[in-house]
């Protein structure tokens, strides 16, 4: 079997004979008048009429005086049944081939053709081209089938490939497409104003979370990319807005997992007037409206079997209780347990125990454990003050925050509630953080002193909630690097690519 450079030196060849006889192998553009998969599903309506198509080429089969070209455009594939009689011969300077040219196409290449749409004698829907152009020459071939393209890190590298070979992965990017305008049509159609926030910030804040740090050379200090989208925002809701949302990427120096990339989209909006009550509702109306738009459905089974029903319009997704999880399940009282108590339940459960653990971590590293085991979807209530210190405090019970988590598929997909506007809890809320983080834990929040300064202007009383990829990606069934187009992966040459171009210094 040929290599690459064998398969690509052979292309160069026929690439140079193309120029030699006129033709512009990479013309700017190309015409079409229809689609393949309207020719093909609507054959009545294109019956004997003249179209243009274009497409990449699937395969060639010639046979003397006639050939069979299958092409793919973005909608689905089509024959092209040529004859010698009708398409005539090469004109390089149109850019035409003939057939006595064609062997200079390979699959892979994209082409335009005009013709009329026809059925062969054996019944299939084809195009008849009377002019054929060649508009993109490819020098390496596509893989014939996805069973010759199975190779994990070679898909996620070469993810342009991958999309030829396995159309269920492309179809799974256009969702994504769905999944966020879905996001964005809903809160639109209820009166929320998308607002563009700087990526770069003088304090990272708004999340648990390690920041990467850059260097602005304009100014002359280090910057963090936002590890959330929420400060600003609700600096807007200072500011006179009432209801408004962000779209886009964040980032968190973190380790890769099954569920988290470092770098993924994320989307918060936040309600001036509402409280997590109102929060709630909203929520089920939006996950419901997302599915409905992205999916057609709201049922679904996750990857480990488990089943999930977001229910109809107007049903509430159950709530459960922290508190109750930890001591039902641990035996451990949120409250009155000791650090060390909880990190002999770390021990007893398998779990790890580090040196820089505090009661937060510690904790959380329980509920995560249980929270594998729910299907979902619920809401989280009750939990701590000292666990949030962004969410306002529970009349009902000072110890607790007004905050909920829609949980589903055994991990925590959108974080909401009552957002806190006392500038004086704020504060003291962020000194324990910082104190925190100078103690060496690098993922509690820093004191944004200009955040706290902002709320002393007065912010009204609001709900906020975010959300991730790791919605879509628990409801496609695929980890997080299968759920992104072209994620992040340790830079690598191949030795392939190395041959290719030897003249070129990689290290």
């Amino acid at each position: 079997m040929a290599t690459m450079k064998e398969y690509r030196d052979e292309r160069i060849k026929k690439l140079e004979k193309l120029k030699s006889l006129g033709y512009d192998p990479y013309p700017a553009r190309a015409d079409r008048t229809a689609m393949a998969v309207d020719i093909a599903s609507e054959f009545e309506k294109f019956d004997g009429k003249t179209e243009t198509v274009f497409g990449r080429i699937k395969s060639i089969r010639k046979f003397g005086k006639i050939a069979f070209i299958v092409i793919r455009d973005f909608s689905g594939s089509l024959q092209l049944f040529l004859q010698s009689d009708n398409i005539g011969a090469s004109k390089p300077e149109e850019g035409l081939v003939g057939i006595d040219n064609l062997s200079l196409l390979d699959t892979g290449d994209f082409i335009e053709a005009t013709g009329q749409v026809i059925k062969t004698k054996t019944g299939e829907i084809s195009l008849a081209p009377s002019r054929l152009k060649l508009i993109t020459k490819s020098l390496r071939p596509m893989p014939l089938d996805h069973e010759s393209f199975t190779d994990k890190e070679e898909r996620l590298r070469r993810r342009y490939v991958d999309m030829n070979v396995n159309i269920d992965v492309r179809d799974r990017f256009v969702r994504r497409s769905k999944f966020w305008q879905a996001t964005r049509d809903f809160l639109i159609d209820n009166e929320f104003i998308e607002v563009s926030n700087n990526v770069l910030e003088s304090t990272a804040g708004g999340a648990d979370a390690k920041p990467f740090v850059t260097h602005m050379d304009a100014l002359g200090q280090d910057f963090f990319l936002r590890i959330s989208h929420e400060l600003p925002l609700k600096r807007l809701l200072v500011s006179g807005f009432e209801k408004v949302f962000e779209i886009g990427p964040r980032f968190r120096n973190e380790n890769y997992s099954d569920e988290h990339l470092p770098e993924h989209n994320a989307m918060e909006w936040y309600w001036a007037s509402a409280d997590w009550e109102m929060g709630m509702e909203f929520t089920e109306r939006m996950i419901r409206y997302v599915a409905d738009k992205t999916w057609g459905t709201r049922q679904f089974v996750l990857a480990d079997g488990k089943k999930i029903d977001f229910g109809k319009d107007g049903e509430h997704f159950e709530r459960i209780s922290f508190l109750s999880v930890l001591k039902d399940q641990y035996d451990i009282d949120v409250f009155e347990s000791t650090i060390e108590q909880i990190q002999s339940k770390l021990h007893e459960e398998g779990l790890e125990v580090e040196k820089l653990d505090n009661r937060i971590r510690a904790l959380d590293k329980l509920w995560k454990k249980y929270r594998k085991t729910i299907a979902g979807p619920v809401f989280l209530v009750d939990i701590p003050v000292f666990m949030q210190p962004l969410a306002k405090t529970n009349s009902s019970d000072t110890r607790l925050t007004e905050q909920f988590n829609l949980v589903f598929s055994g991990s925590e997909m959108c974080k909401a509630f009552s957002e806190l506007n006392d500038p004086i809890d704020q504060l003291n809320r962020f000194v324990e953080q910082q104190n925190l983080r100078d103690a060496g834990d690098d993922e509690a929040q820093m004191l944004d002193i200009d955040f706290v300064e902002a709320l002393e202007y007065g912010m009204p009383p609001a709900c906020g909630l975010g959300y991730s990829e790791r919605i879509f990606w628990s409801l496609e069934r695929v980890t997080a690097r299968e759920g992104t187009p072209f994620p992040q992966l340790k830079h690598e040459i191949d030795q392939t690519t190395k041959d290719i171009y030897p003249d070129i210094h990689f290290d």
